[in-house]
C-alpha cells in the first residue's frame, strides 16, 4: 500500500492518513477498525466502547488486576464472519499502546505502576503490573460493553443492554473512528476516502454485529463496572439469563 502524504504534511498528519487507508483496507476484507479497548480471559475478548474520556482504559486497567489481558489499547480489529461461515466475530489485532491520563489512575487504581516521566499521559503498554500482549491469534468475541466511569458514589448501574437501534449508532461511530479526524495541513477529508459502496457495506456489517452481538451499558467506578463485566461475561458463559 502506497500512502500519498502533502507536501507539509507531519507526523500527525501522516499518522491520520495511513489509519484512514488502514480502515478502507480492513473494511474491504471484512474486518472493522473499532474505536474500543480490546480485554481477553479464558480464549474469550470483551470489547469495552465509549467515547474519549469515558473511563475505557480505566476499566480495562481494573480488570487486568483481576487477572484479564489487554489486547487492544485504542482501536480493536474485529473479523466478521462471512456469508454461511460458522466462524463467530474474532479480535484479531488493534493498537499496541495503551494511553492512560496518571491523575485519574492515581485516583481509582493507585496500586497501578506509572512511569516516573509521563507527564500528562503515560503510555503502559508492557509496563510491569499490567498484562498488555497482542492477539497471537484471533480470539473470539464474548460480548461488548458501553463504560461510563462515573465519580459519584451513588452510582452503580447496569449492566443495560442497549436497544437494537442505539446499538447500531453505537458501533457505527465506532467504526467511523479512523475517519473522524481533521488534517492539521490541507482541505482533505478523510471521511470522504470511504466511497458509497464502503460506507454501505460497513452498514451492512454493523447491522449485522448489533444483531448478533448483545451490546450493553454499565456506569460507576472502575471496580463496579470490572464487577459486573465479569458478572456478565460469567452469564452469558454458562448460558443463564
Amino acid at each position: 500500500m502506497v500512502v500519498r502524504v502533502p507536501g507539509g504534511a507531519g507526523a500527525g498528519d501522516a499518522r491520520r492518513l495511513v489509519n484512514a487507508r488502514l480502515h478502507l483496507l480492513h473494511l474491504a476484507a471484512g474486518c472493522l477498525a473499532l474505536h474500543a479497548v480490546a480485554v481477553e480471559r479464558d480464549g474469550t475478548a470483551v470489547l469495552l466502547l465509549g467515547g474519549h474520556g469515558a473511563g475505557k482504559s480505566l476499566t480495562a486497567l481494573a480488570l487486568a488486576e483481576r487477572g484479564w489481558r489487554v489486547l487492544a489499547g485504542d482501536v480493536a480489529l474485529l473479523d466478521t464472519p462471512s456469508s454461511g461461515s460458522t466462524t463467530g466475530y474474532r479480535v484479531v489485532g488493534g493498537t499496541s499502546a495503551f494511553i492512560v491520563r496518571p491523575g485519574a489512575v492515581r485516583r481509582w487504581l493507585p496500586t497501578v505502576p506509572l512511569p516516573v516521566h509521563h507527564g500528562g499521559r503515560a503510555d503502559l503498554a508492557g509496563h510491569p503490573g499490567l498484562r498488555t500482549r497482542p492477539p497471537t491469534g484471533p480470539v473470539p468475541l464474548g460480548g461488548a460493553v458501553i463504560v461510563d466511569v462515573d465519580g459519584d458514589p451513588r452510582t452503580g448501574d447496569g449492566p443495560e443492554l442497549v436497544d437494537a437501534h442505539t446499538a447500531v449508532s453505537v458501533w457505527w461511530r465506532a467504526g467511523s473512528h479512523l475517519l473522524d479526524r481533521v488534517l492539521d495541513h490541507g482541505d482533505l477529508v478523510l471521511r470522504t476516502l470511504e466511497t458509497e459502496p464502503l460506507a454501505h457495506h460497513r452498514l451492512l456489517l454493523v447491522r449485522a454485529l448489533a444483531d448478533q452481538v448483545p451490546l450493553h451499558t454499565i456506569r460507576g467506578t472502575p471496580q463496579h463496572l470490572a464487577d459486573r463485566i465479569e458478572h456478565l461475561t460469567r452469564t452469558h458463559a454458562g448460558g443463564t439469563p
